[in-house]
């Protein structure tokens, strides 16, 4: 196919182009991937600036999205690849394969420069979902940064750079820069632009911005970032949120209110205890969409006001498609005892859902997050249990809501039951997305000045 980009992707490749450190943050929707390999083959074949690439993505990315997006366009065809996933033979074997990109799940990038014993001879990296590194202490970040010296260029890709908070983004510009904007270390960035919040006697649980920190950051990582929201560039179907708020009887709401209070749940057939208040926010996630697992493991029924608010949501579509996100284990085994539903976890399940084979499709935002396209199956998601991370929670709503999406409103159902930690989750969601949509308006490109 002849790729014919629009101004905002011509802007896009010439920033990765001109730019060796650059942070793009473009949303779900808007080509970052025929964007950047778009650049990478004129660095490779045009400039000759680029002579051997790493891609480390999401493994799910990396089999459906960049191989894929390689094959589709017709000035890709000189580009080579080699995807180095699977066991670890087979990933030694693409290891050695002659190829001008090289293509690796996130899991493997500790294995790859610490274990793999294969000179770690790449003069860039892209990482496409930056925000998987903006753990300073996991291993991946750690190993990224024995070898970041030795790099010429890098492109971080992501749509939600920000998603638990500015915290987030020293590890993942340290990735792109090497500290040289929000400082080399942790420490020195908390202090500057932070002050502690939660705090134990001298145990600091967060922290919060200095009056006019976020502006300060934003101004110091500008030159190398650029940002775009689908809304300024692409003609997007309208996106209507709704909350459909379900009750607990007095008798569930006063054993949800123990739990609360006691950290402990006395049932007929024994106690359920929370350990800490991170157990404790999960068994009140579980309390609110309706069952609990109990010390054993085994599945305890709470109430089944959610199931019923799903049948009134899945009947209200009137046989439009409908896709469910579910988050506990126990909330798809319910699900499945009460409703006719297939489970989105493979290729051929994708293919079947986006041809409109089935009716009311289950999926869980750890396996919906990027890279998967679920625009062309139907227009409606429900949310029967919430997350935390906003990355997951946009992310999955981006299934439905991006380019392609032929329906002209994608509508969005949150099951959220009264009293309960489901309404502390939604505020807290929406509180990020905010902060979010701040940072991404500060260093949002402007095509203007390229004209």
């Amino acid at each position: 196919m002849k790729y014919k980009p629009h101004d905002y992707q011509k802007f896009a490749v010439d920033f990765i182009e001109t730019h060796p450190e650059a942070a793009v943050l473009l949303e779900c929707g808007l080509g970052k991937t025929s964007i950047t390999l778009t650049a990478l083959n004129d660095l490779m074949f045009d400039k000759f600036e680029v002579r051997k690439v790493l891609i480390i993505a999401p493994i799910r990315v990396c089999k459906n999205s960049w191989a894929a997006e390689i094959a589709k366009w017709d000035h890709l065809e000189g580009l080579n690849y080699s995807l180095v996933l699977g066991r670890r033979e087979q990933r030694i074997a693409a290891l050695r394969q002659k190829a001008d990109l090289y293509i690796i799940n996130r899991e493997n990038v500790q294995w790859l420069i610490e274990k793999s014993k294969l000179p770690f001879d790449y003069d860039m990296i892209v990482v496409d979902e930056l925000s998987s590194f903006k753990n300073h202490q996991s291993k991946r970040f750690k190993a990224l940064m024995q070898v970041r010296p030795r790099i010429k260029r890098v492109v971080g890709l992501t749509g939600t750079p920000a998603s638990n908070g500015l915290m987030d983004l020293w590890a993942e510009f340290k990735v792109i820069d090497m500290g040289k904007r929000l400082g080399r270390f942790i420490t020195y960035y908390r202090q500057e632009y932070f002050v502690p919040d939660a705090m134990n006697g001298q145990i600091v649980y967060s922290y919060r911005p200095k009056p006019g920190a976020e502006q300060a950051i934003y101004r110091k990582i500008s030159d190398i970032t650029i940002s775009m929201k689908s809304t300024d560039h692409l003609k997007m179907p309208e996106l209507i949120s709704s909350e459909y708020k379900v009750y607990l009887s007095p008798n569930e709401q006063d054993a949800y209110d123990e739990m609360k209070k006691q950290f402990i749940l006395d049932l007929p057939d024994g106690e359920i205890s929370a350990a800490n208040a991170a157990a404790l926010s999960g068994k009140l996630s579980q309390m609110a969409n309706g069952a609990i697992y109990d010390d054993a493991g085994n599945t305890v029924p709470i109430h089944e006001q959610k199931l019923d608010a799903l049948e009134d949501l899945i009947e209200a579509a009137n046989g439009k498609p409908v896709l469910v996100a579910y988050w506990f284990k126990h909330d798809l085994e319910r699900i499945q005892e009460r409703f006719i539903v297939r489970e989105i976890k493979t290729s051929r399940d994708i293919a079947d859902w986006n041809q409109g084979k089935i009716p009311v499709a289950v999926i869980h935002p750890a396996s919906a997050g990027h890279g998967l396209n679920l625009q062309s199956g139907g227009s409606t998601l429900v949310w029967f249990g919430l997350t935390w991370s906003l990355e997951l929670y946009q992310q999955t709503n981006a299934r439905l809501w991006r380019q392609g999406q032929k329906a002209q409103t994608v509508v969005i159902h949150h099951i959220i039951t009264k009293d309960t930690i489901d309404e502390r989750i939604m505020s807290a969601l929406q509180k990020k997305e905010r902060a979010q949509s701040a940072l991404i308006d500060a260093v949002k490109a402007d095509l203007e000045v390229r004209k």
